[in-house]
């Protein structure tokens, strides 16, 4: 039978992803100036994102600018854009199947309970195949960071950290894929594998019961 509370803690879990998901796609907090070559005072700290770069003074001061052209960006980058992007859409899709096939919920009627665990166990696997889309950019651009804040053909000034947005993002990835999988298990169909067992049983009592008059006419005959 479907678990109600696997399902609402899968939803819980599931939503706090995307939550966290969409904060980390707005942030300009992927990559960080990176503190090397034994540079002890920072007069200003580049942040970049997705979608915008920062420059933040020592002053507290903070300056933001969009990206002028997406296509004069790198392809990596713009394939970020496109999974994260991706993810979230296949998280709000997951999320109204997840609602509309929960067990706690009457979108659909209380008669159908198959029908609404097979949209459960859907919007689980939505949010696990959500949960990989987001993984990749968040992996991708942290291999690009530690690649060339090791590689001595860049200069200093041009190496970049992990920002805190990535850490968020691997975060929301794990809560992703925890929430699908919860949503998932918890939604079996109802009645289990119970039917053929009872139908085998219904289906053999006519043919002992054929067999027991058969044997009572035999007697009556003798």
């Amino acid at each position: 039978m479907a678990s109600t509370g696997l399902q609402l803690l899968g939803l819980v879990l599931a939503v706090l992803g995307w939550v966290f998901g969409a904060l980390v796609c707005a942030a300009p907090l992927w990559r960080v100036s990176a503190f090397v070559g034994g540079e002890l005072v920072i007069a200003q700290m580049v942040w970049e994102g997705l979608w915008m770069n920062c420059l933040s003074q020592s002053t507290g001061q903070i300056q933001c600018k969009t990206y002028d052209s997406t296509l004069a960006l790198p392809t990596s980058a713009q394939a970020a854009r496109g999974l994260t992007v991706l993810s979230l859409l296949l998280c709000l899709l997951a999320l109204l199947l997840g609602v509309a096939g929960a067990k706690c919920t009457h979108c659909m009627g209380d008669a159908n309970q198959a029908s609404k665990a097979r949209l459960t166990r859907i919007a689980g696997v939505l949010f696990l195949v959500a949960g990989l889309a987001y993984l990749m950019p968040i992996c991708w651009t942290a291999y690009a960071i530690i690649r060339d804040f090791y590689d001595p053909n860049i200069a200093a000034p041009l190496k970049r950290e992990l920002g805190p947005a990535l850490y968020l993002g691997w975060g929301a990835c794990v809560l992703l894929l925890v929430g699908g999988a919860l949503l998932h298990v918890g939604s079996s169909p109802p009645g289990g594998r119970t039917v053929p067992v009872f139908g085998g049983v219904a289906k053999d009592n006519p043919h002992t019961g054929t067999a027991g008059e058969e044997k009572q006419q035999e007697k009556s005959f003798v």
